[in-house]
């Protein structure tokens, strides 16, 4: 459960922070030039270490497997976010991000296991708090920022749903085989766009990606990813519901970024579901985890997923 704890707590605050770090990022360089450059590092460095503690190279199907999700969640998934932020706030991105839950909910239903009754009440409540927020000037602004934030959803909720239909590594050798593959196909459409890479020369860029890399990336990622493969992917998108306060709040410290007072009314209502949907959660994962005795016989019936 501390494992669990730990990584909810990462993918809840750090990503939270990575919204600003990308804006920065891109004062220096093009959107898939920073985020290729970004992982291929940082997968690099993940495999490294994995090799030197005796784990084995993914096969080829696993590296396929790796590409597609490295192609769904990192290219299409971040980096749609990634071009967005170019014409709105990392506040009002990361506000619509929120929305991951009720996409995970709904392609989850698309493959037969729908989310309990209880939390569609909470995944509800999440989009209620959500659409308050986008209803400000924030996002109305950039139809077009608007727009690449939605795919990005779509791609990164699919990309989440069906990681565990997918044959990857097990354990971070996958996550780095992920990143590796997603760095790989994020420089070829950097190269195909016609992106500069040329090494930034500010070193509030270098700081910003050196962030993203260690913290996004090697800490975060592998964090979340352990969640969707070990715990449940409905779980892991409750970073959508946390994000948003946290980006905005280092949005208006660090980088001076306004935001609507509908952020306000909206922000409450996002935290009150993410609290219901997370408590939700944990019961379930502990009923499974230390079922109650109540008989030899009940105590082997398999606990409700």
């Amino acid at each position: 459960m501390w494992l669990v704890a730990g990584s909810l707590a990462a993918v809840y605050l750090i990503w939270g922070t990575t919204y600003f770090a990308l804006k920065v990022g891109l004062e220096g360089a093009g959107p898939f030039y920073l985020l290729g450059t970004r992982f291929l590092v940082a997968g690099g460095l993940l495999a490294a270490w994995q090799r030197l503690t005796g784990h084995g190279l993914p096969s080829a199907r696993q590296w396929l497997g790796a590409s597609l999700l490295g192609a769904l969640l990192l290219v299409v998934g971040l980096g749609s976010v990634t071009v967005a932020e170019r014409w709105v706030s990392s506040g009002a991105a990361v506000a619509l991000i929120s929305l991951v839950p009720l996409a995970v909910a709904l392609w989850t239903g698309v493959f037969g296991s729908g989310p309990r009754r209880l939390e569609w009440a909470a995944i509800a409540l999440g989009g209620l708090g959500t659409l308050i927020m986008v209803a400000g000037h924030d996002l109305r602004a950039s139809p077009a920022g608007t727009l690449l934030i939605l795919l990005g959803v779509a791609s990164w909720s699919f990309g989440t749903v069906v990681s565990s239909r997918i044959e990857t590594a097990h354990g971070a050798m996958g996550f780095a085989a992920e990143m590796l593959a997603g760095g790989l196909i994020a420089l070829g459409v950097s190269a195909a766009l016609g992106e500069s890479w040329a090494p930034p020369a500010s070193p509030r860029v270098w700081w910003a990606w050196s962030y993203l890399i260690v913290c996004g990336s090697l800490i975060a990622f592998s964090a979340y990813r352990f969640l969707v493969e070990r715990v449940s992917a409905r779980l892991a998108a409750t970073y959508a519901y946390v994000n948003p306060p946290v980006a905005l709040l280092v949005g208006w410290g660090l980088g001076h970024e306004s935001f609507s007072p509908h952020v306000l009314v909206g922000l409450p209502v996002v935290l009150a579901a993410v609290g219901l949907h997370g408590w939700i959660q944990f019961r379930a994962l502990a009923s499974q985890v230390s079922p109650p005795a109540r008989s030899p016989a009940s105590a082997l019936l398999p606990g409700r997923p």
